[in-house]
């Protein structure tokens, strides 16, 4: 037993550094798939977002993420966990003219290129594990995370780490991808799929929807709302195959040749939209909550 959890420590900390080699490595590639290097998928409302034009869609994920904050109108500050190079940041920002932002990523990288596009701007990015912040209890009165807690399984740690930093009230939103049912119950393809995902974009897992909820609770969390937007994303995951190939196009037209974080990174994408497909495995799903 004590073999198996040490395996299961050494795996997680191998991740942790190949999720760090592979964001500082791969990061500028999202410029492709994103001109304000949103590092997620997007969120599609009929008649509002053209389903072709990709940027607006993930923008409109910013936007329903921070809608479900309940952002006050007067002095409010803002944790985004897992931030990336600052984009969902950014965008709160120009929405919100009272807020003042910071973000943590274990990304050197990240924490350099996005603070150079903050600049001027009420927003910090800092080199730090979102499992484990230097911010004291009760600091901020919103957190958020799109994409970025899938990267440590959407643990425990992470949900009660959000649950310390925030002020009693606060509110907690999460964007992401999860299983919906436990990884051993999966079938085949679905588990096949799920692996490849955690191997090429340097995930642990994906956790269960059910289990995440239960243990937003036992860290004290109340009033957790679920809503399930796989078809909201949907649109935007269908861009994964013609990103892909125009990615590809584009280095070969100026013969530059593709990283190996590149390369995972593509692959991941692919695994994404082929994850996608099995739907009653996986889901995307949007938590909202209160401390």
């Amino acid at each position: 037993m004590k073999a198996i959890t040490l395996n299961h420590l050494e795996k997680i900390e191998q991740t942790k550094i190949e999720m760090i080699d592979f964001y500082d490595s791969a990061t500028n590639d999202y410029e492709f798939w994103s001109k304000d290097l949103n590092m997620h998928f997007g969120y599609y409302v009929p008649f509002k977002n053209n389903p072709f034009a990709r940027n607006t869609m993930l923008n409109e994920m910013n936007n329903q993420v921070l809608n479900r904050l309940n952002i006050p109108k007067d002095k409010s500050n803002l944790i985004d966990l897992g931030c990336g190079v600052g984009g969902t940041i950014r965008y709160a920002l120009k929405k919100h003219k009272n807020l003042t932002t910071f973000g943590v990523t274990l990304s050197s990288f990240q924490v350099k290129k996005g603070n150079a596009l903050l600049k001027e701007k009420k927003g910090t990015i800092i080199n730090e594990n979102y499992n484990n912040t230097s911010f004291q209890t009760n600091t901020f009165d919103s957190a958020l995370a799109i994409e970025s807690l899938c990267h440590s399984g959407h643990k425990k740690e992470s949900l009660q780490e959000a649950y310390r930093v925030l002020k009693p009230g606060g509110r907690f939103v999460i964007a992401d991808a999860f299983l919906k049912k436990e990884e051993s119950e999966l079938c085949y393809g679905a588990n096949y799929s799920h692996r490849r995902l955690c191997d090429h974009w340097s995930l642990t897992n994906l956790g269960s929807i059910n289990n995440v909820k239960k243990d937003l609770e036992r860290s004290g969390f109340k009033n957790i709302t679920i809503e399930d937007i796989s078809f909201r994303v949907a649109p935007s995951v269908l861009h994964v195959p013609f990103a892909i190939v125009g990615f590809i196009l584009k280095k070969i037209v100026a013969l530059n040749s593709i990283k190996r974080e590149s390369l995972h990174n593509l692959k991941g994408s692919f695994y994404a939209l082929l994850s996608g497909l099995h739907m009653k495995s996986f889901g995307y799903y949007i938590i909202s909550c209160t401390k």
